[in-house]
């Protein structure tokens, strides 16, 4: 398999602290590949650049939820009914539909890799960090 490239899908996480003002700020990637079976997430909250959108935010709560998301993408029974239950697939689209939460999946794009987690760390570093 050496230089083949497969398709895959990411999305960005973003953290939503008033959903009422829609203000956001990148805290996270997506990252699915169905050829190479892989579905992962990686986050990083930056703590002075949400506070600057809420001084009030619950940054413990919103790590939290932040980790749940990596979870549900690991798998397993950790990772509550959709880790456990559900596809790589379907749970890369469970996290990715539109919901009105302070944690939010932005738009699906795609791509081509041969080596998911180096571009997951890579989208981490260019659209989060």
């Amino acid at each position: 398999m050496s230089g083949e490239r497969d398709p895959f899908e990411y999305a960005l996480i973003r953290v939503v602290p008033r959903v009422e003002r829609g203000e956001q700020i990148n805290a996270g990637v997506l990252l699915y590949c169905q050829a190479r079976d892989f579905l992962g997430a990686r986050v990083h909250l930056d703590e002075t650049r949400l506070r600057a959108l809420d001084p009030s935010a619950d940054v413990a709560a919103m790590r939290a939820a932040l980790r749940a998301w990596e979870m549900t993408c690991l798998g397993g029974e950790d990772a509550g009914p959709a880790g456990a239950q559900m596809s790589l697939g379907q749970r890369f689209r469970w996290l990715t539909a539109p919901r009105s939460t302070v944690i939010q999946a932005g738009p699906v794009h795609t791509g081509l890799t041969d080596d998911p987690e180096a571009d997951l760390d890579r989208l981490l570093d260019r659209l989060v960090r």
